[in-house]
């Protein structure tokens, strides 16, 4: 029995929620999204609540459930506060700006690198090296994150790099830690 599918979902004031078909829609103060769910879910709207119910047992079906539930909560949260992940440049000279719906980053490369922003997802800096990204789509704004993640990942060696805020990098040592390995032994 999934836990998390089965608890109802409250639908806060400012918030609408409907059902056409397959399809749910919210639509909120920050904006709206929707969600065309899989047939084996049934969802049904109850004056300020959403159920979602399957319609067998089946392990797929089952996992589509809590899925379906948690997709629709986090678009409900998603229309009344925003979603936003948080990362910070570690580097000398490393430093990031926004320009119009331009993010423009400087970390180490001959070039600047620049990521446009979807609609629907803003970029603060602050600091020159910390970038908020925030939006209505909790999945587009953890991809967007990911994807300025990418641009220099973390190195393991000296910790330069893009990382989310409060990640811990755990750092290898260098060549010159590893003593006597190969020659304590005397021989082949």
């Amino acid at each position: 029995m999934s836990r998390i599918g089965n608890a109802p979902i409250l639908i806060p004031s400012g918030v609408t929620v409907s059902k056409a078909d397959r399809v749910i829609s919210v639509t909120g103060p920050k904006g709206d999204l929707s969600l065309s769910f899989d047939p084996s879910i049934e969802v049904e709207i109850e004056g300020n609540k959403v159920i979602v119910k399957r319609k067998s047992e089946q392990k797929r079906v089952k996992a589509l459930h809590g899925l379906t539930r948690n997709l629709i909560a986090n678009m409900i949260i998603g229309v009344t506060n925003l979603w936003s992940k948080n990362l910070e440049l570690v580097g000398v000279g490393f430093r990031a700006q926004v320009n119009g719906n331009k993010l423009v980053l400087n970390v180490g490369y001959s070039h600047q690198v620049e990521i446009i922003a979807p609609q629907g997802i803003n970029f603060e800096v602050a600091d020159n090296t910390k970038i908020k990204v925030s939006g209505i789509d909790k999945q587009l704004v953890g991809q967007i994150a990911a994807n300025i993640k990418k641009v220099r990942v973390p190195d393991v060696y000296k910790g330069k790099g893009i990382r989310y805020q409060g990640e811990y990098i755990r750092k290898k040592l260098g060549k010159s830690a590893k003593v006597g390995a190969a020659g304590a032994g005397g021989g082949k």
